[in-house]
């Protein structure tokens, strides 16, 4: 590369990472759209709307009609946040939290009235019209009943309901005459399916008459049936004018799909659950983390470590900047994303320069070592990173709601941790090295450490592990016999008491946080969320179900130190917000991630005992932190999967860095090299980068604990933790798990 060429490069990326970072702080225009204050924030950090739903009709519904109904509205109000939440409030209603939105009035539009929605035949059994069209007082002309839903019901023209869809979405196609048409495409359940089969037959015998789709008080849609019987449970509704009303009409046609039929109570705007407070400590944790590991990266890299400040400066704007383009929401689980991938970059560049010192050492010249060290690295990088990636497109594919939004921002910081990594970092070196920087003294040489036996202490090893598990086990159990639960289960699994206090004056979060919440967590013995209403003095507190006891103390607490009398005081018990349907969703979403990392590195490997080795790994490391969350009596939350999940990607990335070196030492072995030598020199050569990367990530984390508040260290807390944990199963146990697989299930290739 000539010099001309680098000060281009490093000009061009230097304004590149100028123009980003101002996009990032100023954003595109004078409003500051596109800017980091722009981001959509989660109900955690900022708040959002708040619609409580009443059951119509019904004030003790089955709780099987009430699970149903609030586990297809979560699926249903994806659309507006992968991060909404649906629970149960008292017996009868349904509360839905929209986080980083503001307009009620609009997503009560947009979401209509859930449930009521019914298929209705044109004529009864001796011909009389059902609904006919008429002429409106504007010229226009609309169906309109000529019965009531009631004496529809009884002499059987309403032939299937709502809840006889399963699902309901806009297509387009091209036609047998080459024309583009849009249209809404109908899927029964297996009870529908015959239903609508009956309902179009005797439609189409009838002289093709018209289904009618009946919801919320009007026709949405009147369809004639001109091919027959419909038999296979899918039908298509064609055309439809536009793909806005065609999309109309099928979120109708879902959200019509409900067991229960529903009114709205009221709406409003919550405020945080966190407050200003927690978010500016966690950007200025994020800010103070970023800086120690740069200066960690350029104190033992030297001019690498500056390529690196260069690169992961980059990519850190680059990720804020996409976060908007995206328009995606940011949580805690959102921001568990983002540490394990800002963890992968810095470990993108810590296996480079480790390769590029060994080269060094081993005789090549800097140009040299620059070349082949990026070559060899490659490998690693890519499995690792790939590995990840599949595991957050499954998870993004099949997970819910809460696990989509850290699968989202994963999967985005993979992308981008990648491209600084492979590409940025390798310009700005050889950049540097064009412009004269050559000595080896500003690389440095790796050093050849001493071959640790790691395969003789496995025994130790494994009696570390065994010893901890059960003793995690153990725990469980005490506090199983104790308080109920094995783990210290929150308000997202549990469910609890809602308490509405409505106070004389309006309170920050921060001084709730600080004046109020210490009294009701004495007297609950729980942890407390809250939520402020805007334009109210209201403040929401959640807690553990109360009894009568500490409902009375609650409310003469309020009343002796606040002012707030009895009447100004309104408690719910509600439901937990991960059900259990969202509970198996994603057991079965981290099962398939896991199974799709299996096959990859059974291909990428071409032996399926490395990657039954990574998952036993991983599922050593989940179980460990479980037990630490059972003895440290951690509360266990929406971020808990979030939690466990970066631990799984940060334990396999790491695994699948010293199988591969294991890999490419194999290659070059002869008939006298035993494989225990090679399985305990790969670990020995890795050892650096696994020790640096997880120093490197755990001082983010760390620093993340130390300035964070509640709700953050208890998720930082236990990601330190599993760091450890990860960083010790890769070094200490992988090895021997794969040596004692390849010895119980020998293959023709050993």
């Amino acid at each position: 590369m000539k010099k001309s060429r680098a000060i281009i490069i490093l000009a061009a990326l230097l304004v590149a990472l100028a123009g980003i970072v101002y996009v990032d702080v100023e954003g595109t225009d004078a409003s500051g759209a596109g800017s980091i204050s722009d981001i959509k924030l989660g109900l955690d950090l900022a708040g959002g709307v708040s619609i409580t739903y009443q059951v119509v009709g019904d004030e003790n519904p089955s709780s099987e009609d009430m699970k149903d109904t609030i586990y297809k509205l979560q699926q249903r109000v994806y659309n507006y946040s992968t991060e909404a939440i649906v629970y149960q409030e008292g017996s009868n209603r349904i509360n839905i939290e929209i986080p980083g939105v503001s307009d009620a009035n609009t997503i009560l539009q947009e979401l209509g009235r859930p449930g009521a929605l019914y298929f209705i035949a044109e004529t009864d059994n001796e011909g009389n019209a059902n609904f006919s069209l008429q002429a409106t007082a504007s010229g226009s002309y609309t169906y309109v009943l000529n019965k009531t839903i009631e004496e529809l019901q009884e002499e059987g023209s309403i032939p299937l309901t709502g809840t006889d869809v399963a699902n309901a979405r806009a297509i387009s196609y091209t036609d047998n005459y080459g024309a583009n048409t849009i249209a809404v495409e109908l899927t029964m359940t297996d009870e529908g399916k015959d239903k609508f089969a009956e309902a179009t037959r005797r439609a189409y015998e009838n002289n093709h008459e018209a289904l009618g789709i009946y919801y919320d008080g009007g026709f949405v849609s009147v369809a004639s049936v001109s091919k027959g019987a419909l038999t296979d449970g899918t039908a298509v509704i064609q055309p439809m004018e536009s793909w806005e009303r065609a999309e109309n009409l099928a979120s109708t046609i879902r959200i019509g799909g409900l067991s229960l039929e529903l009114e709205e109570l009221h709406s409003k705007v919550v405020g945080a659950q966190l407050g200003i407070e927690a978010i500016d400590t966690s950007l200025l944790a994020g800010a103070i983390g970023f800086v120690l590991v740069v200066l960690f990266m350029i104190a033992v890299y030297f001019i690498m470590g500056v390529a690196s400040a260069i690169g992961l400066s980059l990519y850190v704007a680059l990720v804020i900047m996409l976060l908007n383009g995206f328009n995606m929401t940011l949580t805690l689980s959102g921001i568990a994303g983002i540490i394990l991938s800002i963890g992968m970059a810095v470990d993108a560049n810590v296996i480079i320069f480790a390769r590029i010192r060994e080269e060094i050492a081993g005789g090549a010249s800097v140009r040299t070592a620059l070349k082949i060290g990026y070559d060899k690295a490659l490998s690693a990088i890519v499995d690792g990173n790939i590995t990840t990636l599949i595991a957050a497109a499954v998870l993004l594919l099949l997970a819910p709601g809460s696990i989509k939004g850290f699968a989202q921002t994963l999967a985005l910081g993979i992308v981008v941790s990648m491209f600084t990594a492979l590409l940025v970092t390798k310009w700005v070196m050889n950049a540097f090295y064009a412009l004269g920087v050559r000595d080896v003294k500003w690389y440095g040489k790796g050093r050849r450490l001493r071959t640790f036996d790691y395969l003789s202490r496995k025994k130790l090893f494994a009696a570390i592990s065994i010893i901890v598990i059960l003793a995690g086990f153990v725990v469980m159990g005490v506090n199983k016999a104790v308080t109920g639960d094995f783990l210290n289960l929150s308000l997202e699994f549990k469910g609890g008491t809602a308490t509405t206090v409505n106070f004389q004056e309006s309170r920050t979060l921060e001084q709730i946080n600080s004046e109020v919440v210490p009294l009701v967590e004495e007297i609950t013995g729980s942890q407390v969320q809250i939520q402020t209403v805007q334009d109210s003095n209201e403040v929401i507190f959640k807690t553990n179900a109360l009894n009568v006891e500490q409902r009375e103390a609650l409310d003469q607490m309020f009343l002796e130190k606040f002012g707030v009398t009895g009447q100004m005081i309104t408690s719910e018990t509600i439901s937990s917000t991960i059900s259990d349907e969202m509970t198996r969703d994603t057991i079965l979403a981290v099962a398939a991630a896991i199974i799709c990392m299996l096959i990859y590195i059974r291909i990428r490997f071409s032996d399926i005992r490395f990657g039954i080795s990574s998952v036993a790994a991983l599922m050593h490391d989940v179980l460990v932190v479980l037990a630490f969350y059972a003895a440290a009596r951690i509360s266990v939350g929406n971020t808990f999967i979030a939690c466990l999940l970066t631990i799984v990607g940060y334990s396999i990335n790491a695994t699948i860095v010293i199988f591969d070196r294991v890999r490419e030492n194999m290659k070059g072995m002869s008939k006298k090299d035993k494989l225990e030598d090679i399985v305990n020199q790969s670990i020995t050569q890795t050892l650096s980068r696994s020790l640096f990367t997880s120093l490197t990530t755990f001082i983010m984390v760390a620093v993340l604990y130390v300035l964070g508040v509640t709700s953050i260290r208890d998720f930082a807390l236990p990601l330190m933790v599993g760091i450890v944990c990860g960083t010790y199963s890769s070094v200490c146990l992988t090895g021997a798990i794969w040596m004692a697989l390849r010895k119980r299930f020998p293959q023709k290739a050993d």
